[in-house]
Order: C-alpha cells, then structure tokens, then sequence
C-alpha cells in the first residue's frame, strides 16, 4: 500500500484494495475455497489490521509530518 496516505479514498477503492489483500493472505495460508474462514478470523489469524485502518492510520501520520514540516 504504498503511498495509501496520499490516495483519494473511496469506498470502492477501499473495498479493492482489501479484496486484493485478503486473497493474498488466503494465498499465503494455502486457504482453499472449500476450507472457507471469515474475512475477521483471516486478519486475526495474521495479526492484520482491515485496510480502512491501515490508511487511516498511514494518513493521520502524514498529515502529522507535513504539518510539523
């Protein structure tokens, strides 16, 4: 996600970019389609945080180094 903190973020852009994540955790987890897990058990398992979080969190540090600046 980089450069999130500078995105103009819309719903959708959220949604894609948390779909794209979640495949790849899955991915990474070798979670196949019959052995479904929810999206929440998915995060906590890989000790993520959703993508609105994430880019609200990078976006609150950015604005707070480009007001110190």
């Amino acid at each position: 996600m980089y450069g999130a903190e500078t995105w103009r973020t819309t719903t959708t852009t959220i949604k894609k970019v948390q779909v794209f994540i979640n495949s790849c955790l899955r991915k990474i987890l070798n979670i196949h389609w019959p052995d479904t897990i929810s999206n929440s058990l998915l995060w906590e398992r890989t000790n993520q945080l959703p993508a609105e979080e994430e880019i609200r969190k990078r976006r609150w540090k950015w604005i707070g180094h480009t007001l110190r600046k």
